[in-house]
């Protein structure tokens, strides 16, 4: 866990300082400030249209009397993508981009849920629903030690 906190801290910044920096050399170091602006500005305009509409399916979704996994999932995205725009550099652009089209985003939907069932396990029980006596709250009692001097 250690060494991914330290690719996303360290090594991607540098990689996207490096990178404006190359293409600054390259071109002209307004090119460089153009597209950092550029993608901002094209963040912001995919991140509303898109927020947009993924709102008004949560919105249908709720209405059908359905509950909205697959649009707020699509709503996460979105935000993490414009979160990913707003960051200067090109390849956070590039990533935020890519997740703003929806079938790129389908695939990293696809990619997110599978990871989330190899690393997570829900388990219902019986006790976890109503129980069948609206009357009856269904609990547990925790033993807790007394305290040395008698105080709890």
């Amino acid at each position: 866990m250690l060494f991914k906190l330290f690719l996303l801290f360290i090594v991607v910044p540098l990689a996207e300082l490096a990178l404006l920096l190359i293409l600054a050399h390259e071109t002209h170091w307004l090119v460089s400030l153009g597209l950092v602006v550029f993608s901002g500005l094209l963040g912001a305009w995919l991140a509303r249209g898109q927020g947009i509409a993924a709102l008004r399916r949560i919105r249908d979704t709720m209405t059908e009397g359905h509950v909205p996994t697959d649009p707020l999932l699509d709503a996460a995205l979105i935000f993490f993508a414009g979160a990913m725009l707003l960051t200067p550099g090109v390849l956070t652009d590039l990533f935020g981009i890519s997740i703003m089209i929806p079938r790129c985003r389908r695939w990293y939907k696809t990619q997110l849920i599978n990871w989330f069932k190899r690393s997570f396990r829900v388990q219902l029980t019986a006790s976890s629903f109503a129980p069948s006596d609206p009357n009856v709250v269904d609990s547990y009692v925790v033993d807790c030690e007394e305290k040395p001097n008698g105080d709890e």
